[in-house]
């Protein structure tokens, strides 16, 4: 139970760093006010607290048994299975999302505007699979600590997550690609 336990409080801290990343890049690219120091300043600690996290997913999933038949009861472990799949999901795309940038300015430069597009569109589903994740798995987190004991109470904080992850998606979403397209896309 220790290691699931260090590992919620790993998934709350990744919750804040990932809030004040998210934060960050939206208003850079809000504003085109761009900050290298403070960038990476959010970006660091985003990324190791989110390979912390990882590891000790996977090691409550290979050494607890945590869940091996998700299968067996589809309704009540839909919100595992989702959970399971977006944190496969991340990490793969996380790579294409630190390369992007580069990868953008070189489609443009070469005229490639398929794969302006198809980054473009893994950039909004890496938003997608990190915001779900954090929505199915931030209740779940507090259930572990202990925090919350209740259905009822799950029920509301996973409410209240879903639609704070479905607008931070949203914003995000709106302000990465508003940005990229005008800084790529100029005339």
């Amino acid at each position: 139970m220790r290691i699931k336990k260090c590992n919620a409080v790993l998934s709350l801290l990744t919750c804040i760093a990932m809030l004040l990343h998210v934060g960050c890049s939206a208003f850079t690219y809000l504003t085109f006010y761009y900050n290298p120091v403070l960038t990476k300043a959010f970006a660091i600690p985003f990324a190791v607290l989110t390979c912390l996290h990882a590891v000790l997913g996977m090691c409550s999933v290979f050494f607890l048994s945590d869940g091996t038949r998700a299968g067996l009861y589809r309704k009540q472990n839909r919100r595992t299975v989702i959970q399971r799949v977006t944190a496969a999901l991340i990490f793969p795309l996380l790579l294409l999302h630190i390369n992007t940038f580069g990868w953008l300015k070189a489609a443009t430069e070469s005229g490639q505007y398929v794969l302006f597009a198809l980054l473009i569109a893994a950039q909004i589903l890496f938003y997608l699979v990190v915001f779900a994740h954090a929505a199915v798995s931030f209740g779940r987190a507090l259930i572990t600590l202990g925090w919350l004991c209740s259905e009822k109470a799950m029920k509301i904080v996973d409410r209240v997550a879903g639609v704070l992850c479905g607008v931070m998606f949203l914003i995000t979403s709106f302000a990465v690609v508003k940005g990229q397209i005008a800084m790529f896309l100029h005339g």
